[in-house]
């Protein structure tokens, strides 16, 4: 990865070195990678996917946690009037489903980073295919993203990307 950062850096620095006639036989753009894929349709389409395939559990949990926060509340209230008997059974109960919950709410996350990983790998696989695919048809020799320090606006082709893929129907 640093060979390929260095392998671009050495391009550029030699494009300005030599010259505006020779850095002008070749094109060069910036696309913020970042931008294009957060500004997608597909993007917003993902989150709202996630969104619908993730709400009920969440609920759940929600729901979960509001009766365990009952329950640890009557404990408190109610503790002193109630027996020890019936102290202990409504403290085991509380522990019991306080571990519960949170194996449910470490499951639950750990499903929605799966399902987010795969969702936001596929639309980043298609970025990658419309900005090759702009290259193209732009007849632009070099297009850089992440680690770049300063780039002119002129050649920044962000934009260009976003109208493309919101042009793709978004699944």
């Amino acid at each position: 990865m640093n060979f390929i950062r260095y392998v671009l850096l050495a391009l550029i620095l030699g494009f300005y070195l030599n010259g505006n006639a020779f850095a002008e036989e070749y094109r060069i753009a910036f696309v913020n990678a970042t931008k294009v894929f957060e500004e997608s349709p597909q993007y917003k389409k993902a989150r709202e996917r996630l969104q619908t395939e993730f709400s009920r559990r969440e609920k759940d949990l929600l729901s979960s946690q509001k009766q365990l926060k009952q329950l640890e509340e009557k404990l408190q209230r109610d503790g002193s009037v109630m027996s020890e008997s019936e102290v202990k059974r409504l403290e085991r109960d509380i522990l019991s489903r306080s571990r519960k919950l949170k194996n449910a709410q470490t499951e639950f996350r750990e499903d929605l980073n799966l399902r987010q990983n795969e969702e936001f790998k596929k639309l980043r696989q298609q970025v990658r295919e419309v900005i090759q695919e702009v290259g193209k048809s732009e007849n632009i020799d070099l297009i850089v993203s992440d680690g770049v320090v300063y780039f002119s606006k002129k050649i920044d082709i962000s934009d260009l990307v976003l109208e493309k893929l919101r042009q793709l129907k978004a699944e």
